[in-house]
């Protein structure tokens, strides 16, 4: 399926690994000119290296920032002012007992997880209006519905994320922009293995660790598994098309059927 991506901007933000790197890779493959983001240089050229080896004629270049801090932000809106596809991936997450969270923590949360896609959306959303057409993608989270005990700073930014894609989708009425969520369930992207081992007990391996996870952690599962960050990027990648035009203001779960309510 040509889903008519050719020589469109994307934006993925915290894309050296995980689910951003595998929706960077599919973007490419799709002919868009994809920018990247990561903390480090090494980390980014280390990305373009991968997408290129799978993609052949790949169209991607990276910037280095860190997402924590605003003036970083800015730097990267003066590298790319201009941008068809705003993918707000970059987050971070951490299992934490709630007595425990700082209000350093709280604030370190939301500049990265929530004013990230703030800032960015700030530049590049009113120049897609302007052009009538555009895509902002937040990469929410199932922990955004089900707040999640073990780590609630996340779960509540990540429903403040989907807050902020429906009000900017109320912006666009009548446009070819469209701004949308996508609410991956537990994913195999790079820090599970470290998350693992923090919510199981010593001793076990990473597969006795995943299954006493499904078990306990989330029992309403019905994948009964990690969800691949291929499986996270092609929805993604498909709401980033054309194609997508009738999907706006949506939450769109690719959750594994954590999430039991039919609403």
């Amino acid at each position: 399926m040509d889903l008519q991506l050719t020589n469109k901007i994307a934006l993925v933000t915290g894309s050296t690994a995980g689910i951003g790197l595998a929706i960077a890779q599919q973007l490419a493959a799709e002919g868009a000119e994809v920018i990247i983001t990561g903390r480090t240089e090494g980390r980014i050229q280390e990305a373009i290296r991968s997408i290129s080896a799978q993609v052949s004629g790949a169209k991607v270049r990276g910037v280095a920032v860190d997402f924590g801090h605003a003036d970083e932000v800015q730097h990267l809106l003066r590298e790319v002012p201009e941008v068809d596809i705003l993918v707000n991936n970059v987050g971070i997450f951490e299992p934490k007992p709630f007595a425990e969270i700082t209000d350093e923590e709280w604030m370190r949360f939301f500049e990265v997880n929530v004013m990230s896609g703030v800032r960015l959306s700030r530049q590049y959303f009113p120049l897609m209006l302007r052009k009538n057409w555009g895509r902002v993608l937040f990469i929410s989270s199932e922990s955004g519905l089900q707040i999640p005990a073990e780590m609630i700073h996340y779960g509540t930014t990540k429903t403040a994320q989907l807050g902020v894609a429906r009000g900017l989708a109320e912006l666009t009425k009548g446009t070819g922009v469209t701004v949308n969520s996508v609410l991956p369930g537990p994913t195999a992207s790079e820090g599970v293995q470290e998350f693992l081992q923090k919510m199981s007990t010593e001793g076990k391996s990473p597969e006795e660790a995943e299954t006493e996870f499904f078990q306990n952690a989330r029992p309403s599962s019905l994948l009964q598994r990690f969800a691949t960050t291929e499986e996270v990027a092609s929805m993604v990648v498909y709401l980033a098309s054309p194609l997508a035009s009738a999907t706006n203001g949506a939450s769109v779960r690719v959750d594994g059927g954590v999430i039991r309510s039919i609403g």
